[in-house]
């Protein structure tokens, strides 16, 4: 199954939603709080707008899902899933870790098979479709082949969420293995991890239209995506995503009870 023309519109969408989000960046943009006390713009609907309408106008019987509301019911068993700003908080800031998110999922089948992350404040895109590998900038990237979770470098999101977990008292003398700790966010973190620059991406607290493209970028990268439970889908509110290496040791200290039977369901 070829996905070329998928991943074609994809990411002329997501540039065309950056160069828009930029434009009123550049005009001053002030966030308002929705109903979970995130922050949303004009940039985030308008965005997000303009890249339902790419995607309708190309494939007029998918579905569609957005953070900002776009919604459309699937007549081709497949859903296009926007983040047209990941990261409105950076983004109000000045921060230019921001991205943009598209990914297409099979509904039948299961699971992203097309993934853009793109960075417009940084002219940076990573992006992937199922069996043609992930890239960055038209760049192929892997995964690091670092095993020691003394060499690795850990990114950890949602650091404000942890206490809410039972793993959340055991944290810091875990993250207190790693060589390093990051955390940028969820689209700098997940990137890093796909192009090898750390090993260990974790979100405790996570929406689908945040994983969609994350975990086919990373997979096509050869990394590992599963969630606390054991299981692999962008709506299972959590997820880890790492190098192979270290899977299984990741996958045994966030299982709500010691070696999970479902730890090497993913392996």
């Amino acid at each position: 199954m070829s996905l070329l023309k998928e991943l074609e519109v994809a990411r002329a969408a997501a540039l065309r939603s950056g160069k828009l989000a930029l434009r009123y960046a550049a005009q001053g943009v002030v966030p308002e709080n929705k109903s979970d006390d995130s922050p949303v713009t004009i940039a985030d609907k308008e965005s997000e707008k303009l890249i339902a309408a790419v995607l309708e106008e190309a494939f007029p019987d998918d579905g569609l899902l957005g953070e900002e509301g776009a919604y459309k019911p699937s007549r081709s068993g497949r859903r296009w899933i926007i983040d047209p700003i990941d990261g409105t908080r950076d983004f109000v800031r000045g921060n230019g870790q921001w991205a943009v998110l598209i990914g297409l999922e099979l509904e039948v089948e299961g699971g992203p098979v097309v993934g853009v992350c793109c960075f417009p404040a940084k002219d940076e895109m990573y992006f992937a479709a199922s069996g043609a590998g992930a890239f960055r900038n038209d760049t192929p990237i892997r995964v690091s082949a670092i095993a020691s979770r003394d060499q690795a470098v850990l990114c950890m999101g949602s650091l404000t969420d942890v206490h809410r977990f039972e793993f959340g008292s055991r944290l810091v003398d875990w993250m207190g293995g790693f060589w390093s700790v990051r955390s940028f966010g969820g689209a700098p973190d997940a990137m890093m991890v796909a192009c090898g620059q750390a090993e260990v991406w974790v979100e405790p607290v996570v929406k689908p239209w945040d994983l969609a493209p994350m975990k086919i970028i990373l997979e096509q990268a050869g990394g590992r995506f599963f969630n606390f439970d054991g299981g692999s889908s962008i709506y299972g509110g959590n997820c880890v995503g790492c190098t192979p290496a270290l899977a299984e040791e990741a996958a045994k200290f966030f299982a709500k009870t010691g070696d999970s039977p479902h730890v090497h369901q993913f392996l």
